[in-house]
């Protein structure tokens, strides 16, 4: 995973704190021990999904660790709740001695102070060894470590076989071009039941529309992080491509999928096809009406190019907590070869560390997982402009809906993006 991870890594991976999580947990607001005598330690997650493994994880640390006792704490992530409670009981002194931390939250935890130095653990741990070096790096600031790396994600294409089946049109392949895809909705339009369309395109950055922007020689904001890109024709090129599917019928209206979301419409056979990052694989997995119906293949390329974006999470440590030598131990061992194969054999995410990525496409075979992981090596990181990132994509959002939905031409909502997303840069 070295290649371009590496080389956008000087991104700087630079966000805002929506928010905080979990207010009395247990870290810092517990004593540091139990009545059982144990140290407890409060671990704070944010996904359901990932609960099972989660669960896993904690029960093979305390059987190699008898004298710990680890409490999963979950808050959901959607609507900002795990970052709105835990910056409250940051702020209170009571937040999780160990929590889930992403990077476009990073920064400002660490200006916060709220995140503990682990520059010393990781470098007694096999971790800068077994780890790329882009994904350590996300999570070090002024040659201080503040977290382990966790997982990584990526996106493919998903598609629901049996309607592919009733409409006589062969199934999406690893190997097709953008405007392959652009056919292949072409042709299943008009052999699909009525109400239901061949793809979904929500204005969304990740998943979506980075893709092709860079794929297209397009930028979102500058290595420098002093301005953003989106007046650049390449970058508008790269969205407008999503945008033509909706105005040529091939997929739902902005609004409609603003109001239902584009998960829940593939889930619910509305569409034949979304984008999905991996996260979503558990979800997908699980849902008993349309589970032995899909299948996944890499999204196609654009201009000959493979894009994918790529995104991860970290394990932090508190600063204020109360067993905060035991936290540190508890988050280095997560970053460890068994923890990590625990995590890569539950097929929820792709581990971090590298020799357990390829579990994650092995867990659930009857699926195409490799998709996620084939060109990982190749990933664009998502663009970072400090701690003003989380607003400016918040901007993309109000901006490019206009544009999607046919309010404003996608030009004159680029521009007024760039304007204010130009400013929130320069304060």
């Amino acid at each position: 995973m070295k290649k371009r991870l590496t080389k956008l890594a000087s991104l700087g991976f630079v966000a805002t704190m929506c928010v905080g999580l979990l207010a009395g947990c247990g870290g810092g607001s517990s004593d540091g021990g139990s009545s059982s005598g144990k140290t407890e330690i409060a671990f704070g997650i944010w996904d359901e999904n990932q609960r099972p493994a989660m669960e896993d994880l904690v029960a093979a640390y305390e059987e190699e660790n008898p004298d710990v006792k680890v409490n999963i704490e979950l808050t959901p992530y959607s609507g900002g709740e795990y970052w709105t409670k835990l910056e409250a009981a940051a702020g209170g002194g009571t937040a999780p001695d160990v929590f889930w931390i992403n990077v476009l939250h990073l920064d400002s935890y660490v200006e916060g102070g709220i995140l503990a130095d682990m520059t010393d653990a990781i470098a007694e741990s096999d971790i800068n060894d077994a780890y790329s070096e882009t994904l350590v790096q996300n999570y070090v600031r002024d040659d201080v470590n503040y977290a382990v790396p966790k997982d990584f994600d990526t996106n493919a294409l998903w598609y629901n076989k049996e309607m592919f089946d009733a409409a006589g049109v062969a199934y999406p392949t690893d190997d097709m071009t953008y405007d392959d895809f652009v056919a292949l909705c072409a042709e299943l339009k008009d052999k699909l039941p009525e109400g239901v369309y061949p793809f979904v395109c929500p204005v969304d950055f990740q998943t979506w529309y980075y893709q092709t922007v860079y794929a297209n020689g397009g930028w979102i904001i500058s290595e420098d992080g002093t301005e953003t890109g989106y007046d650049d024709p390449k970058t508008q090129e790269g969205i407008q491509c999503w945008i033509d599917l909706i105005d040529e019928g091939y997929a739902p209206s902005a609004a409609t999928v603003a109001e239902t979301g584009s998960d829940a419409m593939f889930q619910g056979e509305q569409v034949a096809m979304t984008f999905a990052g991996s996260y979503m694989v558990p979800e997908y997995a699980n849902n008993d009406a349309v589970a032995e119906k899909i299948d996944c293949v890499e999204i196609p390329t654009y201009n000959d190019i493979e894009d994918n974006c790529i995104n991860g999470l970290g394990y932090a440590v508190y600063e204020g907590s109360k067993n905060k030598d035991a936290a540190i131990d508890f988050a280095i061992w997560l970053g460890s070869k068994d923890a990590q194969d625990i995590q890569g054999e539950s097929g929820v995410v792709i581990s971090a560390r590298t020799e357990s990525q390829h579990l994650f496409a092995e867990a659930k075979p009857e699926y195409n997982l490799a998709a996620y992981t084939n060109h990982a090596d190749i990933a664009y990181p998502l663009p970072m402009g400090g701690a003003k990132t989380a607003e400016i994509y918040d901007l993309e959002s109000t901006w490019l809906t206009k544009a999607y939905t046919g309010e404003m031409s996608l030009a004159d909502a680029c521009a007024g993006l760039k304007e204010e997303a130009d400013a929130l840069l320069a304060e």
